[in-house]
């Protein structure tokens, strides 16, 4: 059958592993996990920023004197313009460059090294934008804010999922995607707020992006850099200690020699971006590195936090309502990230992914079929039907949540072993970033054209990636990191391309 599941038992040493949750191990992961938070408050506070109609007035007047002109319309092309839409893409472009340096950085000096420049990097961003008097400013100021996304995306996964025990690894690493999600539902409180400051509120949203970058930083000194990056650095000693005091038990000798093994095959490897062509990488490079971000993307997830207020308003809500509007389905992103922490080491990454892509799929045709039949130009929407919209889009934001979201950077990290992982993951950031960029930038030319259409495009990528899911992603759970490639040998359709592994793996 379509799902090749692998008895974590039947793996290397995995059933020799020690492990006790130390207060360490909780203060390294919390702290490193707050890189997630420059993430969402920068995808929380974009979009309402780019509503408010002091940040229009000095920047884009002309989409000011649109929006005002069709105020009491529901109009789909209010926002189009693609100055302001390159305000918020710029971000991603620039991240998805940076991260090509971010993986020197991450294999050569550490995951925290990256996590360091990302925090510095970010908050250089966030002071350009706060003060900025034009447009090129705002540009300079996103292209840093990009670069420490850049940065903090590509080390970060990977630390949380190198520091955790394989037993309880998707927990630990969707503690990025729990502070994603409270960074956006932060910013969308702040900017509930701000907008209420005139003429400076807008400034005040931007500026307020310095202090998880601050805290990020100061945090980042004290942090410990993880087990695999030092013994791929020759750190052995260190790494020991470090495995010790994260594990909680001096009785990790099973998994430290699990770790010199991955790291003496990884010194092999001279050129890792090469590597990742290499036909026994073919599945982690086509699900882990392209696959996946991609997808992530193409859900329209995105596009709903970048322009929440901008979408309620174009749909005919005021602008209280619709920063309102947005901060509601962003508390639906955060329950959905604890529902996945909480169970999918219990369940697995393919029921998440499945269950969650149905659901998706049906909400985007529900809100496609609405806006043909009940959302005209020029005409208020009924309160009735705005209320659904609301609530439609929140199960969109809750299901996301507990899938794509969390398991979109989860999946990843795990899949590629360790003379590749900073590779893997840097190409993981720029095909995210990319498609980011590329949404964030299309969405409100194609809401204008497509009008309701977007959602039937959205509804029908879903179902297409979903499908991808179900055919060719194995079931990682609880597997030990440095294992998880064995899952390809006992795959009913990988094995054809890597070649068969142990007899011992059951199918389902």
């Amino acid at each position: 059958m379509a799902g090749g599941f692998v008895d974590a038992g039947n793996l290397k040493r995995a059933h020799l592993y020690e492990y006790r949750i130390t207060g360490y191990f909780i203060f390294a992961c919390i702290v490193a996990a707050l890189g997630g938070s420059l993430f969402g408050y920068d995808l929380g506070v974009s979009g309402g920023v780019t509503s408010m109609d002091d940040f229009l007035v000095e920047f884009f007047p002309d989409v000011y004197r649109r929006k005002h002109a069709h105020l009491r319309e529901t109009d789909y092309c209010k926002y189009d313009d693609q100055v302001l839409t390159l305000f918020t893409s710029s971000l991603y472009f620039a991240a998805l460059v940076s991260t090509i340096g971010a993986s020197y950085v991450t294999r050569s000096r550490g995951r925290r090294a990256s996590i360091l420049v990302g925090a510095v990097s970010f908050f250089t961003g966030a002071l350009v934008n706060a003060f900025a008097k034009n447009i090129a400013m705002l540009i300079i100021g996103r292209c840093f804010l990009g670069a420490g996304i850049g940065f903090s995306n590509q080390a970060v996964p990977l630390y949380l999922s190198e520091m955790a025990p394989a037993k309880v690894r998707g927990a630990v690493n969707q503690l990025f995607q729990l502070t994603t999600c409270l960074g956006i539902l932060v910013a969308n409180f702040i900017n509930y707020g701000t907008e209420k400051i005139h003429p400076w509120g807008w400034r005040l949203s931007l500026g307020l992006a310095t202090v998880p970058a601050t805290i990020m930083f100061v945090g980042g000194i004290f942090l410990p850099e993880t087990p695999n990056s030092l013994v791929e650095q020759g750190k052995l000693e260190e790494a020991r200690r470090v495995l010790e005091k994260v594990r909680g038990t001096t009785r990790v000798d099973a998994e430290f020699a699990d770790l010199v093994d991955a790291s003496n095959e990884a010194r092999a490897i001279k050129h890792p971006f090469r590597n990742l062509l290499a036909k026994k990488n073919r599945p982690q490079f086509i699900i882990g590195a392209l696959a996946i971000p991609a997808f992530q993307q193409l859900t329209g997830m995105n596009s709903i936090l970048f322009y929440a207020p901008v979408l309620f308003q174009s749909l005919g809500f005021s602008n209280d309502a619709s920063l309102f509007s947005s901060v509601i389905t962003n508390a639906a992103l955060v329950v959905g990230a604890l529902i996945s922490m909480a169970l999918v080491d219990k369940f697995g990454r393919r029921a998440f992914f499945l269950e969650a892509g149905a659901e998706m799929f049906f909400v985007m045709i529900a809100v496609a079929i609405t806006l043909a039949l009940k959302f005209g130009e020029g005409e208020p929407i009924p309160k009735g039907i705005g209320i659904f919209l609301v609530v439609a889009i929140c199960l969109f934001v809750l299901a996301y949540g507990r899938s794509w979201g969390p398991l979109g950077w989860l999946v990843p990290s795990e899949l590629f072993p360790l003379e590749m992982r900073s590779a893997g993951q840097s190409v993981v950031v720029c095909v995210n970033m990319i498609f980011t960029a590329l949404i964030a930038q299309c969405f409100l030319i194609s809401l204008c054209h497509l009008k309701y259409g977007i959602f039937l495009l959205f509804g029908g990528l879903i179902f297409i990636m979903s499908a991808f899911i179900y055919f060719l992603l194995p079931e990682t759970k609880q597997v030990p990191i440095e294992e998880v490639y064995l899952l390809w040998q006992n795959h009913w359709f990988w094995k054809r391309i890597v070649g068969p592994g142990p007899a011992s793996a059951s199918q389902v």
